[in-house]
């Protein structure tokens, strides 16, 4: 719904009364964001067998095909949705998607898929750092971290349930049909968006930093600004190592089900991913609850630290995951590294936000979502893929795929250092301020 030509404080009073309903469509958005996104990691083995299709070539098309593209577009995307209307960016851009996402089921081979997969990561370019922007408008500081972390339940969720129906579907009637009915519903949800999504004055939960808002600071100043920010830094260095295992691990995890653990699609689609997307959700906004609880008890710095020893407690799940033989073993340590490691997406952006100059923080999103995604979801996926090639013949392809995946894990404490090292910055500037 648009608010032009509304009366000022009217327009700001819909806003406040219908951000449950905006952030409700927003957290839709990012599920079919994620969903098309990852629909490949349930279909890489039947991709692979279908078309002919190498571990690399299939690590290319989840990572760094995509991300180079969507990563790239994320900053003029950003710029112009700094000071253009967000809401119709973003409908246009699932639309996109959508359709890109529909036509990788119409490949014949592997340059096909490719170009696809690009047009997927072009749409969802415009996506997160208009949303991420909208959000913090809608919602006072206060309340942010448990917001983001409700949007973040895109992630848990998309990825799940794509898992899920794609296959099912795919173990009904093959890969294509599966992805083609992944795609085409967002069509119909872009044009839902359109309609009811509110976009919200600038600054509209921040009055304290009302005179910010006017600023438009140069792009470059946006990627200085954030180098120059320690807690910043710090914060996107914690939250791109972790997306980089998180994409690993969840792209090739089905795979590794089905070569190290014996699984097929269908038991993946109604036993892991279930497991997923219930404790994922839990997690996820229990984790934002919780946030928000430690920021208003401690300080915001308790944000970062919480963040930091949930990972901690998640981090010996993961390796289990990855060694075990024992398929019921395997998801029983799944099932408690989900409750531990998916609370971190709404916190990290939450803190990000806060930081973040008010007329830069769709900029300041897109730049976090540029690194995570160059490095995530560019790095992660292809050199799971080409670690896996490299390590067949010296453990052989059943579990060349499971020792490439141990690599990617190894970096987690390397992520929970900096979370640890943002909070220590932030607890500063709190005693510093308190100090007068």
């Amino acid at each position: 719904m648009t608010l032009a030509g509304t009366h000022p404080e009217i327009a700001d009073t819909l806003a406040i009364k219908r951000r449950t309903m905006t952030l409700a469509l927003l957290t839709m958005v990012y599920f079919f964001s994620y969903m098309d996104r990852q629909i490949l990691s349930i279909l890489v083995e039947l991709i692979k067998a279908d078309l002919k299709l190498s571990d690399t070539q299939m690590g290319m098309l989840g990572g760094l095909a995509f991300a180079v593209f969507y990563a790239g577009l994320g900053i003029p995307v950003a710029r112009f949705a700094d000071k253009s209307n967000r809401r119709n960016i973003i409908a246009v851009s699932l639309a996109l998607w959508s359709l890109m996402t529909a036509l990788c089921g119409l490949a014949q081979n592997f340059f096909q898929l490719l170009a696809a997969r690009i047009g997927v990561g072009v749409g969802e370019a415009g996506s997160s750092p208009p949303s991420h922007s909208i959000i913090a408008d809608l919602y006072p500081v206060e309340k942010r971290a448990s917001a983001m972390a409700i949007y973040s339940l895109g992630v848990v969720l998309g990825g799940g349930f794509g898992t899920m129906i794609g296959g099912w579907l795919a173990s009904q009637y093959g890969w294509r049909f599966a992805i083609i009915a992944i795609g085409i519903p967002g069509i119909i949800l872009a044009i839902i968006v359109r309609l009811f999504v509110v976009e919200p004055r600038r600054g509209l939960s921040d009055a304290s930093r009302a005179a910010d808002a006017g600023e438009m600071p140069r792009v470059w100043s946006a990627f200085t600004d954030m180098w120059r920010d320690a807690a910043a830094r710090h914060l996107v260095l914690a939250v791109t190592l972790t997306s980089l295992i998180g994409y690993a691990t969840t792209y090739w995890g089905p795979s590794y089900l089905q070569r190290s653990l014996g699984f097929t699609v269908g038991q993946v689609a109604l036993i892991v991913a279930p497991i997923a997307a219930v404790l994922g959700t839990v997690s996820g906004v229990a984790g934002g609850r919780v946030a928000d609880w430690a920021a208003k008890r401690w300080g915001i710095h308790a944000q970062s630290w919480m963040v930091g020893l949930l990972k901690c407690a998640a981090l010996p799940f993961t390796i289990l995951f990855f060694t075990t033989d024992v398929p019921a073993v395997a998801i029983g340590a799944y099932a408690f590294n989900m409750v531990f490691a998916n609370s971190y997406l709404g916190p990290t952006f939450a803190m990000l936000q806060g930081l973040a100059p008010l007329r830069m923080r769709a900029m300041w999103a897109a730049i976090t979502l540029l690194v995570i995604n160059l490095v995530g979801l560019g790095l992660g996926p292809t050199s799971i893929g080409i670690l896996s090639d490299l390590f067949v013949p010296y453990v052989g392809k059943a579990e060349s795929l499971r020792w490439a995946l141990i690599v990617a894990v190894g970096a987690t404490p390397w992520a929970i250092f900096h979370y640890w090292r943002a909070g220590v910055i932030l607890k500063r500037r709190q005693d510093l301020v308190a100090q007068g």
